[in-house]
């Protein structure tokens, strides 16, 4: 072998050798790469996990239905609470669905997104502002294009109270929540040949809650404030750290006392355990 071929094996080896450096480098760089990735990922995934443990959801579903066409007037005060309350339940770290002037279609759809929603772990909360009427043992919210005119029409064209109820209970719902400010003397009262005023008893049966704005039986004209009568004393005690039960009883009964006994609230309760209004509850 000459010296010009020794010195080009040479170079050959230490070109070889450079090559293979570089590829090691690269393979090396691309599984520390590959290995920063996947730590990254187990900790997002581990993250997600983690935050999910322990954490009870709260839902709340309000409607707020003001503008009935067979009224003589629009209820104001029931767009007003409906929006009032859902800011405070908000703050209060509850999702709210708001629908303001729902027809029956709109109520049935936002009932259906609350179903779809519901888990084991869930407080739910529903609230309705608005003309309710009794049929039967059932009272109904009613949708402002209701066109009613006979009992039947009530149980075609409304949306019962105890059938939402009923639907949480099957969803699994940890608590059930229900506000009814509907004790009102509706348009259609003098169309039915037997009526009853106001709501029917509305049971709150499996760890349920109920509070409605007039006993049963009876109706209750609205006041000239902003709020109803309901809702205003309702906000007012929201803003204690307080269990949902005690913010409804405070609210009956500082309504009782303020109207010298013409308005008492109702107050239906088989929760087994306390349920907290506030942000740090659940």
């Amino acid at each position: 072998m000459n010296l010009k071929q020794l010195d080009l094996s040479r170079r050959t080896i230490a070109l070889a050798a450079a090559l293979i450096g570089t590829v090691s480098l690269a393979i090396g760089a691309h599984a520390a790469l590959n290995m920063r990735t996947i730590d990254a990922a187990k900790a997002v995934t581990t993250d997600q996990i983690t935050g999910s443990i322990g954490q009870t959801s709260r839902l709340a579903l309000v409607i707020g239905n003001g503008h009935y066409p067979d009224a003589s007037a629009p209820l104001t005060q029931s767009i007003n609470d409906a929006r009032a309350l859902s800011s405070s339940l908000r703050k209060n770290g509850f999702d709210v669905d708001m629908v303001e002037d729902a027809t029956k279609d709109d109520m049935v759809r936002a009932v259906n997104r609350l179903k779809s929603r519901i888990k084991h772990d869930t407080v739910v909360m529903l609230f309705f502002g608005g003309y309710g009427v009794q049929a039967g043992r059932e009272s109904y919210m009613l949708p402002v294009d209701a066109v009613i005119w006979k009992e039947r029409d009530v149980r075609r064209q409304g949306v019962s109270i105890e059938g939402v109820l009923e639907m949480m209970k099957e969803q699994g719902a940890k608590a059930k929540l229900v506000v009814v400010d509907a004790s009102r003397r509706n348009p259609y009262e003098r169309r039915f040949r037997s009526y009853s005023h106001g709501l029917a008893p509305i049971s709150a049966s499996d760890n349920a809650l109920v509070l409605t704005s007039a006993s049963p039986g009876k109706v209750v004209d609205d006041g000239k404030g902003e709020h109803s009568v309901l809702v205003g004393e309702l906000l007012n005690n929201l803003n204690a750290q307080s269990s949902a039960e005690s913010v409804f009883n405070k609210t009956r009964l500082a309504i009782a006392r303020a109207s010298e006994g013409d308005q008492v609230p109702a107050v239906s309760s088989s929760l087994l355990e306390d349920v907290q209004l506030g942000e740090a509850g659940g």
